[in-house]
C-alpha cells in the first residue's frame, strides 16, 4: 500500500478513499469520443457549454437500472461496473434540476427519472434510514467502503438528502408523477433516525454503523469541514431530531473548529490553517446559501469566501514553483491525482490543481473563476476537455492529466456555476419549512428567516 503525505485537514473519508485508490489496481473504461471545442464564446454562453456537457455524467452515464449516479468514469476497488455513489447523486439530482430548468431534458423526462431513482432508494438497502456509501446499482445492495465501512453513512446520505429535498421543492406539480415523487422522498426523509447517531445520547453525531461492526468505525463528526450540512439535516428533522446542543458541543467543538488568524491578508473566521481543501465550502452549500447566513461562530459568505481567496493567493504565490500555477490556473481540493487520490490545500500541496476546486467557487471569486474556466477551456481544453465536461485533474508539472471523472467533483461544477447565475438550488433548498425550523434551532440568521 502507498503511504500518502496527508495532513490534518483530510476527513476520514477522504483519507480512507486516498488508500483504497492507492491500493487497488484501476481499470480505465472505454472513454467517449473527443468532442469539439468552441471557440469566441461569450462568458454567458462558455458557462452554458460546461454546465450542459458535464451534466451528461449525471444523465448519459447514470446507471441503467437505478439512475444512480457512478462513482467515477474509471473502475475501480475491483467492484466492476455497479459502483454508484449515495452523496454524488444527491449532486447529481441537484444537477438535473438544473438541466429541466434550462430546458436540455423535458419536465416531464426528468420527473420520470427521478421517480425511478426514488423507487430504487425505498428498497435498497438502509440503516435506521441512513444509507451506505456505495450502493450496487443494479441491486441496491451496499458495498462495503472499507472492511468495516459496510453499513450506514450519515455524511454520505447527507449530501443525498440535500440534493432529493431540492427535488421535492421543485417538482411541485399536482399531477401523478410529481406527487408520488414529492410523497416517497418525503417518507425517506422522515425515516432517517438521525437521533440514532449519537451513538446512545452524546453531543456530537457519528459518522458511520454496521449491522455488522457497530460503531467500530468510531469517528465523532466535529467542525469544521464539509459536514456542517448534516448537522443542519439533524436539527431540521421532525420524527427523529437531535437536540442543538449536538451541534453546540459536537460540531462547534474541536481544536480545529475556531481560527481566526489572516492569511495572504484574509481573515479566516474557522477552520484549518489556509482553509484546507476547497470542497469544505462546497459540498454543504449547494443547498445552504452563505449570503448573509451567520450564527455565533462565524459569516458564512465570509468563510467561504475569503477560504477561496486565501485558496487562490497561495496558487499565484506558488511557493513551492510548480509548472502552470498563477491568476488563470488555480484550485487545491481532494481529488484524483498522478500517484491515487489525495485532498490537497495550500497545507499540502503537490502541482495537482482539480478543475471543480475553482469551478465551484464562481458563487464566491467570479471573476478569479471564470480566468480559470477559460484557461481550462480554450488552453488545456485540449487535454482535459471530454464529452462529461473537464476530467478530474491535472498536474503539468507531472505531465500528468486525468482520464477519469469523479460524480463528486463534476456535480458541483453545475450545481455551484448554477447557483452563482440563478440562485436556483439556493432558493429551493433554503424554502424547506424543516430547513428554515432547523437553522432556527440552531441559532442561525439569515436575511430569509
Amino acid at each position: 500500500m502507498i503511504k500518502i503525505k496527508i495532513n490534518l485537514s483530510l476527513t476520514v473519508a477522504v483519507l480512507m478513499f486516498s488508500i483504497c485508490c492507492n491500493a487497488q489496481k484501476i481499470k480505465q473504461r472505454q472513454q467517449p469520443a473527443v468532442v469539439t471545442r468552441q471557440v469566441n464564446l461569450s462568458d454567458s454562453a462558455l458557462l452554458d457549454v460546461v454546465q450542459q456537457q458535464t451534466f451528461k455524467y449525471f444523465w448519459d452515464f447514470a446507471h441503467p437500472v437505478s439512475g444512480m449516479a457512478r462513482e467515477r468514469s474509471n473502475v475501480a476497488y475491483n467492484y466492476g461496473e455497479e459502483v454508484t455513489t449515495t452523496g454524488g447523486t444527491g449532486f447529481g439530482v441537484m444537477a438535473i434540476i438544473v438541466a429541466t430548468e434550462r430546458k436540455w431534458i423535458s419536465r416531464d423526462t426528468a420527473a420520470k427519472r427521478m421517480l425511478k431513482l426514488v423507487n430504487f432508494l425505498t428498497k435498497a438497502d438502509s440503516y435506521h434510514g441512513v444509507f451506505p456509501h456505495w450502493l450496487n446499482g443494479a441491486t441496491g445492495k451496499t458495498i462495503p467502503f472499507s472492511r468495516k465501512d459496510d453499513g450506514a453513512d450519515l455524511v454520505e446520505t447527507s449530501y443525498l438528502f440535500q440534493g432529493l429535498l431540492c427535488v421535492r421543492q421543485y417538482f411541485n406539480g399536482t399531477n401523478n408523477t410529481e406527487t408520488e415523487l414529492r410523497n416517497k422522498i418525503s417518507w425517506m426523509w422522515n425515516d432517517i433516525e438521525w437521533n440514532w447517531f449519537t451513538k446512545g445520547g452524546e453531543e456530537v453525531l457519528y459518522w458511520h454503523w454496521s449491522p455488522n461492526n457497530g460503531w467500530a468505525m468510531n469517528f465523532p463528526v466535529r467542525g469544521f469541514n464539509e459536514c456542517l450540512i448534516m448537522y443542519v439535516l439533524a436539527a431540521s428533522a421532525e420524527l427523529y431530531p437531535v437536540t442543538s446542543a449536538v451541534y453546540h458541543h459536537g460540531w462547534a467543538q474541536s481544536i480545529f473548529f475556531k481560527n481566526g488568524k489572516t492569511f495572504y491578508g484574509y481573515k479566516l473566521p474557522l477552520g484549518f490553517d489556509y482553509g484546507g481543501p476547497l470542497f469544505f465550502s462546497q459540498y454543504s452549500f449547494m443547498g445552504l446559501n452563505p449570503h448573509g447566513l451567520k450564527d455565533e461562530y462565524a459569516d458564512y459568505w465570509e468563510q467561504n469566501q475569503n477560504h477561496t481567496l486565501i485558496n487562490h493567493a497561495y496558487c499565484v504565490d506558488n511557493p513551492k514553483a510548480f509548472k502552470g500555477y498563477g491568476e488563470n490556473c488555480w484550485g487545491l481540493t481532494a481529488s484524483d491525482t498522478y500517484d491515487g487520490y489525495n485532498a490537497y490545500s495550500p497545507t499540502n500541496d503537490e502541482g495537482t490543481i482539480t478543475p471543480t476546486a475553482a469551478l465551484s467557487a464562481f458563487p464566491y471569486t467570479p471573476e478569479f473563476s471564470m480566468k480559470a474556466l477559460k484557461h481550462f477551456y480554450y488552453d488545456l481544453g485540449d487535454k482535459i476537455w471530454s464529452p462529461y465536461g473537464f476530467t478530474d485533474a491535472f498536474n503539468e508539472t507531472k505531465n500528468w492529466y486525468a482520464q477519469s471523472h469523479l460524480a463528486i467533483d463534476q456535480g458541483p461544477i453545475i450545481v455551484m456555476i448554477e447557483n452563482y447565475r440563478s440562485g436556483l438550488l439556493w432558493k429551493l433548498f433554503m424554502g424547506c419549512p424543516e430547513i428554515k425550523q432547523g437553522l432556527k434551532k440552531l441559532g442561525f440568521t439569515e436575511p430569509a428567516l
